[in-house]
């Protein structure tokens, strides 16, 4: 099957008990079911070698010499390349003059795949690491409170304290990362991903404060047969599967063209999701017996347990895709209460998962899928509290 024979797990990093914490960026940079996209643009700091691994920079430095307020606004902007449900994209940021305030948009939630909006808060989790990342990478870090005010859940972070540091070379890199990183749904290629590999990408996770277990060849079976479960029961669901037709049917910068989904049901050793539609990305005869798959977890099921898990998912994601690594992320065993149990006993009772991650090397016969659409920037960042915008 391609899968470790034994699990690899990576310890999480310090625990920050207040919900904040001051760093620069990282070294290493009911029934319900998610998608996740992602768009890709020109490589802003560098070059992209085979599988889309990394293999150069260039000498270009972000102008750290730029008001704080435009360096807060591009941080937002480039946090509209992470990773989201549907590619709902359900965040709104906002631009003051010495912060940056990450909210929900609530008008984005799926209500029917996501009531709780666990899987929104771990979007906008990604997008939190994501304008991290931007900010270091334009010379600044910031502290991070996370759910700052009780009154007021649905703003979800808030960075203060803004202080030059000179720009990152590896946020720098992992810019560059947020905009080549795909999802495709393809089977991968036959060569397994290394074990060294897969314990950086874990490694990557666990210092945002979750972790990632790499899942051995019982537990991948374990897991295949939770996520066939999880798939009857929800194509059993009405409302879930009207939800996903419009999500996979509309235009405007959002959802799911047909054009990054597969033409078949592709063969995988864990299924994935079945939209109710064809699309028409191609796929081969493969099968993806050589990938790996990933368990994240935590140790809480808080909201700032899901915040803090979109986070690991980006830094983990990220990694990936600079060691040449394809992600898809595959929510639907935590979207059925039932199968989100029996994953909890995959982990021994550990602690509580929130997003199972497919891992291997992208068939090399592919081409990378197109991109998926994006809100205009005026839609998601408001610039309107620092005179006229950013």
């Amino acid at each position: 099957m391609g899968v470790p024979p034994r699990a690899v797990r990576a310890e999480s990093g310090p625990k920050c008990p207040s919900g904040q914490d001051r760093r620069s960026v990282p070294a290493a940079g009911g029934s319900r079911r998610m998608n996740w996209t992602r768009p890709t643009a020109v490589p802003r700091y560098g070059t992209i070698g085979t599988h889309g691994k990394v293999v150069t920079m260039s000498h270009q430095t972000p102008a750290t010499h730029r008001p704080l307020t435009t360096a807060l606004a591009e941080a937002a902007a480039m946090a509209g390349h992470a990773p989201s449900v549907h590619n709902t994209q359900p965040w709104r940021w906002r631009v003051l003059p010495d912060a940056l305030e990450l909210r929900v948009a609530r008008d984005r939630q799926l209500t029917a795949t996501d009531p709780e909006g666990e899987l929104l808060t771990l979007s906008c989790g990604a997008a939190l690491q994501h304008a991290r990342l931007a900010l270091a990478a334009e010379g600044w870090t910031a502290t991070v409170h996370r759910m700052p005010d009780p009154a007021d859940p649905d703003l979800l972070a808030r960075l203060t304290d803004p202080q030059p540091i000179g720009a990152d070379p590896d946020a720098m890199r992992m810019v560059q990362c947020m905009q080549v990183r795909h999802t495709d749904r393809r089977p991968v290629s036959g060569e397994p991903v290394a074990d060294d590999t897969l314990s950086a990408i874990a490694s990557a996770a666990g210092r945002e404060g979750a972790r990632l277990e790499i899942l051995d060849r019982d537990q991948v079976l374990q897991l295949a047969a939770s996520a066939s479960h999880a798939a009857t029961v929800e194509a059993e669901d009405s409302q879930l599967r009207e939800e996903l037709d419009y999500w996979t049917s509309r235009a405007g910068g959002m959802g799911l063209t047909p054009e990054v989904l597969p033409e078949q049901p592709p063969q995988t050793t864990v299924p994935g999701r079945d939209f109710g539609r064809p699309g028409t990305l191609p796929v081969g005869p493969g099968h993806d017996q050589a990938a790996s798959y990933g368990l994240l977890y935590g140790e809480e099921d808080e909201p700032v347990s899901w915040l803090r898990a979109g986070e690991a998912l980006s830094a983990a994601w990220l990694t990936a895709t600079r060691l040449g690594v394809s992600a898809v992320p595959l929510s639907g065993v935590v979207e059925v209460p039932a199968t989100r149990q029996t994953l909890r006993q995959v982990l021994a009772g550990l602690g509580y998962p929130y997003l199972v991650l497919r891992l291997g090397i992208a068939d090399p016969a592919h081409a990378g899928p197109p991109h998926t659409p994006r809100l205009p920037r005026e839609q998601v960042v408001d610039t309107s509290a620092v005179d006229g915008g950013a």
